[in-house]
C-alpha cells in the first residue's frame, strides 16, 4: 500500500466523521467554547511531558475497580495517561487541566487521532507517522506486544509525517479551537517527536538530564497493573473504543489551568454541580508536591472541596521515591515512582481539621488512604 492511499483513505475517513461541533448533547456550549470558558491564562512548567514518566502508571487500576470508582466525572492532568484512567473509570466526562498550554495542545492532537482512527493499529500508525498494515479490522484482536512490534518494525519517512500532520492539522481545525500558527507550529513538532522517536520517546525537561529511569513510549504501553494484565487505553479494542467515543462526543475536554488558581477548577466544580455530576478520580500526578514548595496547597485544596464528590470519589497521587531519603511502604520492587489512591473526602475532611504540615504527611497520611 503506498503512502499515498494511505492518507487517501484515511482523508475520506476524516470527512465522513467531521464531528459536529455546535453544542454537545444535552448541554448548552460547544467543545470550543468550553475550553475557552474554562480556561485560564496558561503558566509555565519546565518539561515538554509529550509523555508521562510514570512507569507505575496503571498499579492502582485494580484499586479503582475494587471501590467501585466509576462513572461521574473525571479530571486529570498531562498527557495520554489519562486515557487509561479514563477507560478504567468509564465517566461521563473528562477534563484534563494543565498549567501548560502545550498540554491543551497536545489533547487537540490526541482528539484529532481517535476521530482518524478506526482502530488501535490506525492510531499508533498516524501518532507515529508509520505505514498502515494490511488488514486493518484484522488487528483488532491483536495483543498489544503485536502492534508495538509492528510499529518497531516499520519506519517512517519525512513525506509520510508530513503528509499525517497535514490529516492531523485539519481535524484540529474543525474543532472550532482558536489557534494561531505558533500554536500550529508546536503541534507540529509534537507530532514530529513521536515520528522521529518512535516508542523509544522518553519524557524530558527543559535544562534538565532525562533520568534513566524514565520509561519509553513503549515501556508505558506494555505496563501492566499490579495483577499483571495489560491496562492502557491500547491494551484492547474496547477500552480504545471507549476512549475514542468520548472524544468523537466531545465529552473530554482540555483545559489550561493552574490546580491552585482562581478560575479552572471552581468553574468545573460549579459546571458539574449543575449537572448534577460528582468527580469519580482527580489525577493529579506530583502537582500537589509543587503546590507545597511555592505555596498553593492550600489554595488547591480549597478549589479540590468544591468540587462535586462522594465517598467513592478519589484522589490518585504519583510519588516519586527519590523525593525522600526513604522508599514509600506501596513501592513496587523496580519502579522508581509510586501511584497512591486517598478519598477525596477523607482529604477534605483533613485540611478541614489539622492539614498537612509538609508533602510527606499528605502522601504517608495511611489513615486517609483508600486501602488496597
Amino acid at each position: 500500500m503506498t503512502v499515498l492511499l494511505v492518507i487517501t483513505i484515511s482523508s475520506a475517513t476524516a470527512c465522513s466523521r467531521r464531528p459536529d461541533h455546535r453544542t454537545l448533547p444535552g448541554w448548552n456550549e460547544s467543545f470550543a467554547q468550553l475550553v475557552e470558558r474554562l480556561s485560564e491564562p496558561g503558566g509555565y512548567f519546565d518539561t515538554d511531558n509529550l509523555i508521562s514518566n510514570e512507569r507505575s502508571y496503571l498499579h492502582v487500576i485494580d484499586a479503582l475497580e475494587q471501590q467501585g470508582v466509576r462513572g461521574g466525572a473525571y479530571i486529570g492532568v498531562g498527557p495520554d495517561q489519562n486515557f487509561s484512567y479514563i477507560a478504567a473509570i468509564q465517566p461521563d466526562i473528562a477534563f484534563i487541566v494543565d498549567i501548560r498550554r502545550d498540554n491543551m495542545l497536545q489533547h487537540l492532537m490526541f482528539k484529532a487521532l481517535f476521530h482518524l482512527s478506526r482502530n488501535r493499529i490506525e492510531y499508533l500508525s498516524l501518532l507515529h507517522a508509520r505505514p498502515l498494515p494490511q488488514q486493518l479490522e484484522a488487528w483488532n484482536d491483536r495483543a498489544i506486544d503485536d502492534l508495538v512490534t509492528y510499529i518497531d518494525t516499520v519506519t517512517v519517512v519525512p513525506a509520510r509525517a508530513a503528509r499525517a500532520f497535514v490529516l492531523i492539522d485539519s481535524t484540529i481545525a474543525t474543532f472550532g479551537v482558536p489557534l494561531v500558527d505558533a500554536d500550529r507550529e508546536t503541534i507540529g513538532r509534537f507530532h514530529s517527536a513521536f515520528a522521529q522517536e518512535g516508542l523509544g520517546l522518553k519524557f524530558r525537561s527543559y535544562g534538565r538530564r532525562a533520568l534513566p529511569h524514565y520509561p519509553t513510549f513503549r515501556d508505558l504501553l506494555l505496563e501492566t497493573d499490579l495483577a499483571g494484565r495489560h491496562a492502557s487505553y491500547l491494551a484492547d479494542e474496547s477500552s480504545f473504543r471507549f476512549v475514542k467515543s468520548l472524544q468523537e462526543r466531545d465529552r473530554i475536554i482540555p483545559v489550561i489551568g493552574d490546580l491552585a488558581g482562581d478560575h479552572a477548577l471552581a468553574a468545573i466544580a460549579e459546571l458539574l454541580a449543575e449537572r448534577d455530576l460528582s468527580v469519580s478520580a482527580f489525577y493529579t500526578s506530583n502537582v500537589e508536591f509543587y503546590l507545597m514548595r511555592n505555596g498553593g496547597f492550600a489554595q488547591f485544596a480549597d478549589n479540590a472541596a468544591r468540587l462535586p464528590h462522594d465517598e467513592r470519589s478519589v484522589f490518585i497521587r504519583s510519588l516519586f521515591n527519590r523525593t525522600f531519603w526513604f522508599t514509600h511502604p506501596r513501592s513496587v520492587p523496580g519502579y522508581a515512582s509510586v501511584q497512591l489512591l486517598q478519598s477525596m473526602q477523607e482529604f477534605t475532611d483533613t485540611m478541614n481539621g489539622a492539614g498537612y504540615r509538609s508533602y510527606e504527611d499528605l502522601v504517608m497520611d495511611e489513615a486517609s488512604s483508600v486501602r488496597r
